[in-house]
């Protein structure tokens, strides 16, 4: 097969050699198991598909069926696991399509909530399937069909077989975005022989920030470099105006908070910070638009048992002057709620989930707020919180004290213009990051 070395900085050319990588007893092994539990792998598809957890329209995608056709031309292959991480490229999908024309992208996911939302926001060119399972007759399939000129693994979901598999047919992979904790860096460091082999297979490494460049590094890949972020490069969500125009005409001269993505933890802090709200501003309201959005009735028994009047938008219920709180249970209308907020807080910050993407209502002129649990997103709250963009609630016996005080304090005015600057400047870092991907496919 074919690997890269780098010189260590990004747009800088790029040094082919030729090099065959044996394969430890880890990753054989690996690939041995893979085999037998390929019929295992076609009945999990057909277990989710009868629980409802996977679409049965689009599910043999999952074996390597495509369900759209090969465009003509070069085609660039991306990956990310999740609704977060797929979200997540489209800046680079953007200035990759701007550099190269010629060129179609293919945005592989393994969430189905990731295709319902991808499909609102797809930049030009680009098409989504699911990502086959890793069983050798199903990647077989995949790679038959698609035939792609480049692929690029995005964040942690690395997948043994399939990157063999890529690497066998000479197709130069990149591996970008990377994450790695300190847990994770201990977990991969027990099967580090096999993780090395899968380093080795490619030709550009890079690392969201320095640390996890060092655990890469540490774990045998070749001269990983670190990236710029791609969250702040991001276009914003796209919305459904009509839906806009009629929700801004409902909350006319009202307060609008929003707490987004949001797990349990974050759901109880931000109801209690609403009732201290409405304590100094009883037209507010506070929109609750869940992570799972299929926890919409979960939470409406939570507002009942707090006291607070609520209307669900997934029963089609308008919000009206007599509502409290608006359950926004339904998928891929994040970017309306982030245009009608004056302010989100940004959920998973609360409890153990490490905080979700404060890009996403930073880039609409919508300043967050979070709890004191943002691992995740540790380099971006940092930047965001020196430029006066976020602020940190400590969760404690005052954090909804705390957090309405944030609400109805208006120290989140002025925010548009600076974001729009973040995300000029973000957007022109990743260019040289674009063309050396898009570079490698000459390999």
């Amino acid at each position: 097969m074919r690997t890269t070395a780098t010189d260590g900085h990004l747009g800088m050319g790029i040094e082919q050699k030729s090099a065959e990588v044996s394969l430890g007893w880890q990753l054989r092994s690996y690939l041995a198991l893979r085999v037998v539990l390929q019929p295992v792998m076609r009945a999990v598809v057909a277990r989710r598909v009868a629980r409802g957890k996977d679409d049965p329209t689009r599910a043999q995608e999952k074996l390597g069926q495509a369900g759209l056709a090969r465009p003509e031309g070069p085609l660039i292959w991306l990956h990310a696991v999740g609704l977060g991480e797929v979200l997540a490229l489209r800046p680079l999908l953007q200035v990759m399509g701007e550099l190269a024309p010629e060129a179609h992208f293919l945005v592989t996911s393994t969430a189905r909530s990731s295709a319902q939302v991808l499909g609102q926001n797809l930049p030009p060119r680009v098409m989504h399937q699911f990502l086959p399972l890793d069983g050798p007759t199903y990647v077989a399939r995949f790679l038959d069909h698609w035939r792609p000129d480049l692929s690029i693994w995005s964040e942690q979901d690395l997948w043994p077989g399939a990157i063999v598999d890529i690497a066998g047919r000479g197709i130069p992979l990149a591996y970008i975005n990377a994450r790695i904790s300190q847990d994770g860096f201990e977990r991969r460091h027990k099967v580090r022989s096999g993780f090395k082999d899968l380093m080795q297979m490619f030709a550009f490494v890079a690392a969201q920030e320095p640390t996890s460049a060092d655990y890469l590094k540490r774990l045998g890949a070749v001269a990983p470099q670190v990236m710029p972020s791609l969250k702040p490069a991001a276009a914003p969500l796209n919305v459904n105006t009509e839906a806009l125009d009629e929700l801004r005409g409902a909350l006319a001269n009202r307060r609008c908070w929003v707490a987004a993505s949001s797990h349990v933890p974050d759901e109880a802090v931000a109801i209690a910070a609403q009732k201290e709200v409405l304590k100094t501003d009883p037209d507010a309201l506070l929109i609750v638009a869940p992570r799972a959005p299929e926890r919409g009735a979960e939470i409406c028994q939570a507002l009942a048992g707090a006291g607070v009047s609520f209307a669900q938008r997934s029963c089609g219920q308008m919000v009206e002057k007599r509502h409290q709180v608006y359950v926004a249970d339904t998928l891929g209308e994040l970017g309306l709620w982030y245009r009608l907020a004056q302010v989100a807080l940004i959920g998973g910050s609360f409890g153990n989930t490490e905080g979700h993407n404060p890009w996403e209502a930073i880039v609409l002129g919508c300043p967050v707020m979070c709890g004191p649990n943002t691992a995740n997103f540790t380099q971006d709250y940092r930047q965001l919180e020196a430029e006066g963009l976020a602020h940190r609630v400590a969760d404690d016996a005052q954090a909804a004290r705390q957090l309405a005080d944030r609400v109805t304090g208006g120290q989140h005015t002025a925010a548009t213009t600076r974001a729009t600057q973040l995300v000029l400047e973000a957007q022109q870092a990743l260019k040289p990051l674009a063309r050396q991907l898009l570079s490698l496919q000459s390999l």
